[in-house]
């Protein structure tokens, strides 16, 4: 089968433009413009500029705890004008340096990096065109995991592996990280580093049962290694083996007496034990150690307090916890803690190890919920691979793949034979983020938009999609358009399905309503014609697979989700994923209800740049025309849209 559509481009190579069919969409990026890299590019800050707006440039200049040495990542800067009540998003270079084009008014900013401490500085602009060079130094965040650990006996392809299983992590691909891993520990089961990086992977995976064995392993490989020995305390923590978690904690603190997050899980261990003299004296030192930036060590000092029958110095701790984390999640728990403390004869006044005990109350807030993650693993910007996650199903329930197969395949051919063309309000939001998901800039657009889908003959389906304004690429955020959403759900066409293979996975859930899960992936023994890139004058087609959502009793495709087989180095895209929703429309004059595109995101990770985009559609309107005007590609946008067109 063959698929066509109207966006498909020649474009010359000299202009290096990227031109890629999202699932026959189309998504042009100029390679000679780079607006990620174009911010902040120089570090020669006294060098005149031309201003569009009149402003001032501003150079942030982002160092680490010596003042000297730039920062060796990437850094978010978030500029908010307090004047103005505007929030900017900017990322730093790879010379640590952002750049901003600022008006007047008095500027507070805010600059983060994984691993950091987050640090804030307000500046006043005096307007004028002037250039400002305004140095930020971050300091490390004390609770973070060290990844830089892997030793140099371990083997030169072990060691390389494990480099990038760790770089993996930070990114958070998990899936590709457990690759690398493995295949180093293939080669050095033995080294406890392999092991320990093995073990927290596990446990940001949630799995407590083989994060347990490796760290258990780690350990005993290397009994001195506080990381592995803290990540261990805290697990047995979330297992509420609060015996096991007090005996690898107190191993971590004789390991490293200077590593704060190892006291504070050891006070809250002591804590839940109701040793509270262990876990005053752990508090404290958690306090004491990590300087600057732990406050989840005086929730644990305050509750210790209070039961030793100090509750002056409770409250106050408590207090402190409140002031210094106001948004904590437990917050607003140990608000009411301190209300119920500061009535008359509250709280427990024993001033032993058994205070809790005999009628008086314990103090019931755990501060693991309030406490820090271990990891500086960064929450992964996209979501979960297509088998990284499988949504839950029914138990017992067998699928009826064959009429799931065919009657989903009719749906989408009734779509195909109902639809001469339709049109649409379009919104598009824009960003591109950092490996947190954080944006660095944000831009809406709305839009006219017409697109048309027919036969022209068994086998052959023309997609045609237009803006009505007339757009070319640089209309659009970062020279990207896109285009072609519906057509993903062609996967399931009578005339497509053969090219890829399906199995049913069972009965799930969305939104209320049963729904088949059906997995797809690309047949390698067929071509694929769905999904291209084009740069130049090369084509580059794309294998997909993904999950869709066909509902229970009428075989509508819901939900799709889409990602590719395989990356595609030589074109610099590591990954692409898809997440398409459709939903009922309905047409009273035409007396016809369409499943159409209510949704499209977009996640790709392309030339080192991260991209989020949505796309939603609303105000549809569809137009009828006889089965020979349906088989005329047309020459030109239409122009019978009723609506004038949207700006911005």
């Amino acid at each position: 089968m063959t698929l066509r559509s109207a966006t498909r481009l020649a474009i010359p190579r000299q202009a290096a433009v990227l031109f890629f069919i999202l699932f026959l969409a189309v998504l042009v990026s100029a390679q000679g413009w780079d607006p990620y890299n174009s911010m902040g590019s120089t570090t020669d800050t006294t060098r005149g500029f031309e201003s569009r707006t009149g402003g001032s440039m501003v150079f942030l200049l982002v160092y680490t705890g010596d003042g000297k040495t730039p920062l060796d990542r990437q850094a978010v800067v978030k500029a908010t004008n307090k004047s103005a009540h505007t929030v900017n998003w900017h990322t730093t270079d790879d010379k640590s340096e952002a750049a901003l084009e600022l008006q007047f008014g008095t500027y507070e900013f805010e600059v983060s990096a994984v691993g950091y401490l987050t640090e804030q500085k307000e500046v006043q602009i005096v307007g004028g065109l002037r250039t400002i060079s305004i140095p930020i130094v971050l300091r490390r965040d004390p609770a973070a995991v060290n990844f830089n650990v892997v030793d140099a006996a371990m083997p030169p392809k072990a060691r390389k592996e494990a480099k990038r299983g760790v770089s993996e992590i930070k990114s958070g691909h998990f899936k590709d990280a457990k690759k690398r891993l493995d295949t180093a520990y293939k080669l050095a089961p033995s080294n406890p580093d392999l092991n320990f990086l093995l073990g927290y992977l596990a446990y940001e995976q949630q799995d407590l049962a083989q994060a347990r064995t490796y760290l258990s392993t780690a350990t005993n490989l290397d009994p001195r290694h506080v990381q592995a020995l803290t990540l261990l305390g805290r697990v047995g923590l979330i297992q509420e083996d609060y015996p096991s978690a007090v005996a690898t904690l107190e191993k971590a603190v004789d390991a490293d007496s200077s590593y704060w997050v190892a006291h504070d899980l050891l006070a809250g261990a002591y804590l839940k034990q109701r040793k509270y003299e262990g876990a005053r004296q752990q508090a404290e030192l958690a306090i004491a150690t990590g300087k600057s930036g732990v406050t989840t060590a005086n929730l644990t000092l305050g509750q210790a307090l209070v039961n030793l029958g100090k509750k002056d110095e409770g409250i106050q701790a408590l207090k402190t916890f409140v002031q210094e984390s106001p948004k904590n999640p437990t917050a607003p728990r140990v608000r009411e803690l301190i209300a119920s403390l500061e009535k008359p004869n509250a709280g427990p006044a024993s001033g032993d190890e058994t205070a809790g005990k005999g009628g008086t109350p314990l103090l019931g807030i755990d501060p693991l919920l309030a406490s820090p993650s271990i990891s500086v693993s960064v929450k992964p910007w996209r979501p979960a691979g297509i088998d990284e996650v499988k949504p839950p199903v029914a138990a017992g329930v067998s699928c009826p793949f064959e009429r799931v197969r065919q009657m989903s395949g009719e749906r989408v051919k009734e779509l195909v034979d109902d639809v001469s063309r339709i049109a649409a309000i379009e919104h598009l939001l824009h960003q591109q983020v950092d490996e947190m998901g954080n944006p660095a800039t944000k831009e809406t657009r709305d839009f006219n938009y017409v697109a048309s889908v027919s036969e022209e003959q068994p086998g052959y389906l023309a997609v045609d999609e237009y803006r009505a304004e007339h757009l070319t690429r640089d209309d659009f955020p970062d020279q990207i358009s896109s285009s072609g959403f519906a057509t993903l759900a062609l996967v399931f066409h009578p005339s497509m399905r053969d090219n890829f293979e399906m199995t049913c996975e069972g009965l799930g859930n969305w939104r209320g309503q049963a729904a088949w899960l059906v997995h797809f992936k690309q047949r390698e023994d067929r071509p694929a014609r769905i999904h291209d890139y084009r740069v130049g004058g090369d084509l580059y087609s794309l294998r997909l697979k993904g999950r869709a959502w066909i509902t229970a009793d009428k075989f509508q495709i819901v939900r799709i989700e889409s990602e590719l087989v395989s990356p595609m180095p030589q074109i610099q895209l590591r990954s692409e994923q898809q997440v398409v929703e459709y939903g009922p429309v309905p047409f009273q004059e035409k007396h016809v209800e369409l499943w159409l595109p209510k949704s499209a995101e977009i996640y790709l990770d392309f030339r080192k740049h991260r991209y989020f985009r949505r796309h939603s559609f609303d105000h549809y309107m569809l137009f009828s025309v006889n089965a020979e005007e349906k088989r005329k590609e047309p020459q030109a946008p239409p122009t019978d849209h009723p609506e004038k067109p949207l700006t911005n």
